[in-house]
């Protein structure tokens, strides 16, 4: 509480709904410079109020699983900049992200990072993190790895599929024993490659080709399959383990059993799996395209499954997964109007539809309540991933503020989409409640459907890897001197 005296706020929200992970209570926000200095009820007055009476009042979104400017594996530069895509965020009230500084073959990590930075410093205009991925974990990246962890880059993505990227099982050990000896977390593509790869294989011999095809060609036992490995790994070296897009219910099923078991392991789905199903890849010509990503996405028994992991705890956040190509010869149709699925970028754009989408959902349709909400989108990630004074509205903490208003409806469509994909999954989708303010570090960024901040004024998040990251102690008996095993690690 602001004590009489006390120098005044610059900015009070006043007689919103305040929502938190704990509990959600009517209440006044005050801001000073970049940070709350109180929550509460009645608090004197700022230089600058914002009424939010009839609105809902929660932390900036933090969406952990971008690509942003970032070159595909196939050498095939996304849609966005990072100015598009940041600016694309903060209207669907996301206030902080972590992309991808991909290394691919043959690249130095160091030099991938250190670019990587550079795109983000010009052009993100909210705060950002970066996940190293780690393609090539050849002695020298290897090498590299502990002086950028303890930088603050503290994550590493690994893929366990696509041919030009993907890590053996040696190779995806050595990866998590260096995570684990630095204490950086360890973000996975899950999938079997050899099953997907046989799959592809033999659908393309049949002549199935169209877009359709994709969501044949990753067999949900390719995620089961992955999921059990990955998290053995994880056992064997007391290495925590983040898997990304959870797609399917065995998937969700197979987390749960393991997390119920003890193992220290977390897990995300996004928007494609919660909305959309393998029938929207089946249109027409090519335009199936837009809707492919991988996984793919399965049905609506698995969105249900999902949504029930979401409410069990099983799943603790909801990314975008946003990967943006245009439906054109510069994104999906790179291999020209005969392409197969196979030869077609996947991926999709969600970074402005991902909270939207989640509060039609939970809020506006009684998925869920406010404090899940708040807890999935903003302080689940900020706890996982170890981002500084993020995550919640709390005094101390940044001023990361999305202001809804719960009434609002908007239909999705391709003409009013603000990232550079030119194109919405869901479009003709209307949702009920939209962010109207969003505040980044206790400036006023959007508002009124205008952007107010400047291309390069996000900061860059350092963090280490924090407690999420941090083994549980147990040891496997190979690798535990005191039963008679190696101290490998």
């Amino acid at each position: 509480m602001i004590t009489p005296g006390s120098d005044t706020p610059d900015l009070v929200i006043r007689n919103g709904l305040v929502g938190s992970a704990a509990g959600s209570v009517v209440a006044d926000v005050a801001i000073a410079g970049e940070t709350i200095v109180a929550v509460g009820r009645g608090l004197p007055p700022g230089r600058a109020e914002i009424d939010a009476t009839g609105k809902i009042v929660v932390p900036g979104g933090i969406d952990s699983h971008t690509h942003i400017e970032q070159v595909s594996a196939g050498g095939l530069m996304n849609a966005d900049t990072w100015e598009s895509a940041t600016r694309a965020a903060a209207f669907g009230g996301t206030t902080s992200v972590i992309a991808f500084a991909a290394q691919h073959v043959g690249l130095d990590l160091a030099e991938v990072v250190a670019d990587y930075e550079a795109l983000a410093a010009r052009g993100a205009v909210i705060d950002h993190a970066f996940h190293m991925i780690v393609a090539d974990p050849t002695e020298a990246a290897l090498a590299q790895l502990p002086a950028l962890i303890e930088k603050g880059h503290s994550s590493i993505k690994a893929f366990m599929t696509y041919d030009r990227i993907r890590l053996s099982d040696e190779q995806l050990l050595d990866v998590m024993a260096v995570a684990k000896d630095k204490g950086a977390m360890v973000c996975v593509h899950a999938e079997n490659h050899g099953i997907i790869s046989w799959t592809v294989k033999r659908l393309l011999a049949a002549g199935h080709t169209a877009p359709k095809h994709h969501a044949l060609s990753h067999p949900r036992l390719s995620e089961t399959e992955a999921f059990e490995r990955l998290i053995r790994f994880s056992l064997l070296l007391d290495q925590p383990v983040m898997i990304f897009h959870v797609s399917t219910a065995e998937g969700a099923a197979v987390i749960r059993r393991w997390r119920g078991e003890g193992a220290k392991v977390f897990a995300e789905t996004c928007p494609q799996y919660l909305f959309l199903t393998a029938a929207d890849l089946d249109r027409p010509g090519l335009e199936g395209a837009k809707w492919m990503c991988s996984p793919p996405p399965r049905a609506e028994a698995d969105q249900e499954a999902l949504w029930r992991a979401l409410a069990l705890g099983d799943l603790q956040t909801v990314s975008s997964d946003h990967a943006p190509y245009r439906f054109d010869e510069t994104g999906k149709l790179a291999h020209g109007p005969q392409s197969t699925f196979k030869q077609m970028a996947n991926g999709l754009p969600g970074l402005e539809a991902r909270l939207p989408l989640l509060f039609d959902a939970m809020i506006s349709h009684g998925r869920a309540d406010l404090d899940a909400f708040v807890a999935l989108t903003a302080t689940n990630p900020a706890r996982i991933y170890n981002l500084p004074n993020k995550g919640a509205l709390l005094p101390g903490y940044d001023a990361d503020v999305a202001i809804w208003d719960p009434a609002a409806q908007v239909t999705f469509s391709d003409e009013t989409v603000r990232d550079g994909t030119g194109y919405t999954p869901y479009a003709g989708r209307t949702v009920r409640g939209w962010p109207t303010t969003v505040i980044r570090r206790g400036a006023v960024i959007v508002e009124g459907g205008r952007m107010r901040a400047e291309a390069g004024s996000g900061r860059l998040m350092l963090r280490a890897g924090g407690p999420a990251a941090r083994g549980t102690g147990r040891r496997e008996p190979e690798l535990d001197p005191a039963r008679g095993g190696a101290a490998l690690i």
